[in-house]
């Protein structure tokens, strides 16, 4: 080979992969553009319904974004312990009844599910890993959360209370939502500690 053609098939190497570079950079910032955007829209979804929605909003959701999921899927995930439970919510007015709700957060849990599912982790893995179990914690909190909001209503509600007294109660009140905090920070590292323990041991079996 003569050097001027090598010196011009190395022109052709140098653009080739800068042209690569360009590629995978435009790529890479276009997957960051989409992530930040579905992150914004669990976002909004949980500003929008801080009491919870219902199952078939959930799956609404999913439908303009070529997601699928079905009704049997959902309840599937519920049954497994992936996503949480729903709860009763009365309706407004006079013989309305109450529907299910679940957390606004559970649209984020099963986008989450859907991408480990898609990577080649079943339903079965999913049971053991970390997401999981911060699933079962994270219906823990909301059950704290619900139950701290009751007493700290039923406390401001008891207006005949010496003022000694409702202050004595809302500062137990407070120590109990600071030591409710502490266990669950507690228990998450505990199932970090856990869950890495067994990703590490699988290649001991």
């Amino acid at each position: 080979m003569h050097s001027g053609d090598a010196i011009q098939e190395h022109r052709f190497d140098v653009a080739g992969a800068r042209d690569l570079r360009k590629d995978f950079t435009a790529a890479s910032a276009a997957r960051v553009s989409m992530v930040q955007r579905e992150a914004d829209e669990f976002d909004r979804l949980e500003l929008e319904y801080p009491q919870g929605i219902s199952a078939a909003q959930i799956v609404d959701f999913f439908v303009p974004r070529g997601v699928k999921l079905a009704q049997a899927t959902f309840r599937k995930y519920v049954q497994l312990g992936l996503l949480p439970r729903s709860r009763r919510v009365g309706e407004k007015g006079k013989h309305r009844g109450s529907r299910g709700l679940y957390p606004a957060t559970a649209v984020r849990r099963i986008h989450l599910i859907k991408s480990l599912m898609d990577e080649g982790m079943t339903l079965e893995d999913i049971r053991g890993s970390f997401v999981f179990f911060r699933g079962q914690l994270d219906g823990v909190e909301r059950s704290l959360d619900e139950l701290f909001a009751a007493l700290d209503k039923s406390v401001a509600e008891r207006a005949e209370m010496k003022p000694s007294r409702r202050k004595e109660l809302e500062r137990l009140v407070a120590d109990g939502r600071r030591q409710a905090r502490s266990f669950v920070e507690d228990m998450e590292r505990t199932m970090q500690q856990i869950t890495a323990r067994d990703d590490t041991g699988k290649g001991d079996r």
